[in-house]
């Protein structure tokens, strides 16, 4: 089996900036059971540091603030090569997903990578909150998750 991680990334002290880590924590606190070989970290602002726990995973799903211009609570779901093939400005945080990749490639890790980034509405203001329209999408992105994971998804 593929180790999986999913990573939730991003500031929880400015509001919607934190989405990632917000929707991973909502997938921990919902009791939804996943296969052995997927984990979940919160990995807030660690950045840089991440890399080392990035390197034992084949596969690694990022749930990130997607800083487009499109309505809040908008959905992405993509691969790093868009980053670099969009003509769109895409922006995930301070250190690129790209740049991360490169170097856990020169240290001969080469994992598979989906981005799951959700449109902030306020990523300014200093509030552990995230926005109404960022709120509504957390099932939506939840859903890709366990999608992306291979789980099979059971909305009433």
């Amino acid at each position: 089996m593929e180790r999986t991680l999913i990573l939730g990334v991003g500031n929880i002290l400015q509001k919607d900036d934190g989405i990632g880590v917000f929707v991973v924590n909502q997938l921990l606190e919902s009791g939804v059971q996943l296969p052995g070989h997927v984990d979940i970290i919160d990995g807030g602002t660690a950045g840089l540091d991440l890399i080392p726990i990035m390197y034992e995973y084949d596969r690694i799903v990022i749930i990130d603030a997607l800083k487009v211009d499109d309505h809040p609570g908008s959905v992405y779901r993509f691969t790093p090569e868009y980053l670099l093939s969009s003509s769109s400005r895409v922006s995930l945080h301070e250190i690129g997903i790209n740049e991360i990749l490169n170097m856990l490639k020169i240290q001969g890790a080469n994992p598979e990578v989906e981005i799951i980034g959700i449109v902030p509405e306020d990523i300014e203001t200093l509030e552990i909150a995230i926005s109404p329209a960022v709120a509504d999408a957390v099932p939506r992105v939840m859903d890709l998750i366990l999608e992306a994971v291979g789980q099979h998804v059971k909305r009433v």
